[in-house]
């Protein structure tokens, strides 16, 4: 019995590290390469801007909402336009962020 539990519990430590470490290693990749994943805040839909740091779905929606009623940003500092994102947010992604 107790080698079942210890097999078990093993199998979950495995099945654990399976699902997280890749993850954790794509964004190890980002830092050691330097790779950064850019987004075109004119083109990108709600589920490739809440990747941006300090933006989630909601402030995503907010983002196409502006660019619909007002059309594309013409610089990547016009994102603060939108209500709700400020300074904090556009210093945590201005490598990520782009217009082409």
């Amino acid at each position: 019995m107790r080698h079942l539990k210890r097999l078990f519990v093993l199998t979950m430590a495995v099945a654990l590290v399976v699902v997280i470490a890749p993850g954790l290693l794509a964004g190890e990749a980002e830092k050691i390469t330097g790779d950064v994943t850019k987004i075109n805040i004119n083109k990108a839909c709600v589920g490739e801007l809440a990747q941006l740091k300090f933006i989630g779905p909601k402030f995503a929606e907010r983002i196409v909402q502006y660019r619909t009623e007002h059309g594309p940003f013409e610089r990547v500092e016009d994102i603060m336009k939108v209500r709700g994102i400020g300074q904090k947010a556009l210093d945590a992604n201005k490598d990520r962020i782009t217009l082409e």
